[in-house]
């Protein structure tokens, strides 16, 4: 081994990317440093932005604040890599007065399935998988997996064998037949009865157990359902790696891009810089539950991590990460993914007859130009799916209202931050936020 590789693998700023090509294992939660990257917003008008158009973003936002819809947000807007805003709006907890800081730790909930996608294109790129695969090859407990086909006279479920046996594409793009268990569907019942979520399990390989019990809802490839696959993905990614799913995030993507706050639960010494969780009741905000053992308290580090969902992050953590897919995986001269990864990752491969507007999650409907990639949604044709968004916009949000997009057309990263569950004005604020924003590049060719 030549000196200056020696000298490569002794700094803390490189050890984790190279040890994610797989050239050995790093000591786990080593403290991030990461890349240096200027988070000092820069004037609009040099990357194209209006100044005066960019007020209506902040407020609509200011707006839902005042209105009582929302406690406080964190939002970071950039292009070509640059912070063009990086804003505080009202309350990290309303009943403290303590007010939103830009290092405020938010639950990401499915905003934890884009980082597992990354993660699991981490091991692609080590040949650990195909996406023509069969899931049942990392996951033999699912070698005879059943297909509900509905029931006989007497009421009795009819099960039919796959026509294929559901592979790895399926899995990361949720068309594998797997469900949530929230839909009022025979396969979600039983969901309900056997109860293999994250939150109901010591571990996930109890998860895998739970699961090979329940058939698929539909043959394989044939609907899109939004799913556990990701918490299926989390158990192959530790079963693969030898390591906890929040471990190998930690040394493989969190510690190398510096990503301080990111992991599956807050430490003591972060607790005060944990938003309030709230839901929305009849127009109302109402703080959730935050003691030890609650759902929304991530007290400790839980032994069956979600890879659904399972995250908390800062809004500039959650940056970090999403840059670094906008820059075709690489940040500040870290490399976690090669650019044909993030395409891969990042590119619909939803077929045409799932794009038919009968497929979706909320108001996220799979329909033309609008599809899914590998754990994000993928607009890849936006006059089509009619969004001003740039051609391959990708993005996810999560239950608590926190969002996302990297749009590469325009160069351009969004990352929004809130703390409310359960509303049905979530998805319409992720799309009004596109709507601000685009509305105020008044020269896109800068």
């Amino acid at each position: 081994m030549n000196l200056a590789l020696s000298q490569r693998i002794a700094t803390a700023l490189l050890a984790a990317p190279f040890l994610a090509l797989g050239f050995g294992a790093a000591p786990a939660q080593q403290p991030a440093a990461g890349p240096q990257i200027d988070m000092t917003p820069v004037k609009p008008e040099s990357v194209g932005f209006s100044s005066e158009r960019l007020e209506r973003l902040h407020a609509f936002i200011q707006g839902e604040i005042d209105n009582k819809q929302l406690a406080g947000a964190v939002t970071i807007l950039a292009r070509h890599g640059k912070i063009v805003e990086y804003r505080t709006y009202g309350m990290r907890d309303l009943a403290t007065g303590a007010p939103m800081t830009k290092d405020t730790i938010f639950r990401d909930y499915s905003m934890t399935k884009p980082v597992t996608g990354a993660a699991m294109m981490l091991l692609y790129e080590q040949g650990k998988w195909l996406p023509s695969d069969p899931i049942s090859k990392f996951i033999p407990e699912f070698a005879h997996l059943k297909v509900f086909s509905g029931f006989d006279a007497n009421g009795k479920m009819l099960l039919a064998d796959p026509e294929h046996a559901p592979n790895l594409r399926e899995l990361m793009t949720h068309t594998a037949g797997f469900t949530y268990g929230n839909a009022d569907t025979p396969v979600d019942r039983m969901y309900g009865e056997l109860k293999p979520g994250t939150s109901n399990v010591k571990n996930l390989q109890e998860m895998i157990d739970r699961l090979a019990q329940i058939p698929l809802l539909y043959q394989p490839g044939k609907g899109w359902t939004y799913s556990m696959s990701m918490d299926i993905q989390g158990y192959i990614v530790e079963k693969l790696t030898g390591q906890s799913l929040p471990d190998f995030m930690h040394d493989h993507i969190f510690a190398p891009l510096g990503m301080r706050d990111a992991g599956f639960f807050v430490p003591p010494d972060k607790r005060a810089r944990f938003a309030a969780g709230y839901h929305e009741t009849n127009g109302q905000l109402v703080a959730e539950p935050t003691e030890n053992g609650a759902p929304t308290d991530y007290a400790t580090q839980p032994t069956a991590p979600s890879g659904g969902g399972g995250l908390v992050s800062t809004a500039e953590d959650y940056y970090r990460f999403a840059q670094m897919l906008a820059n075709g995986g690489e940040l500040g001269g870290v490399r976690i993914l090669a650019p044909s990864s993030v395409k891969l990752m990042t590119s619909n491969h939803l077929p045409a007859e799932l794009l038919n507007g009968k497929f979706g999650i909320g108001i996220h409907i799979m329909r033309p130009g609008f599809g899914y990639g590998y754990n994000c949604a993928v607009i890849f044709d936006p006059p089509e799916a009619n969004l001003p968004d740039g051609k391959g916009t990708f993005f996810w949000d999560g239950a608590a209202g926190t969002w996302f997009w990297v749009d590469p057309t325009n160069d351009i990263v969004f990352v929004g931050m809130i703390q409310r569950r359960s509303s049905p004005d979530n998805h319409p604020l992720l799309y009004h936020t596109h709507a601000l924003v685009y509305e105020a590049l008044v020269d896109p060719a800068k």
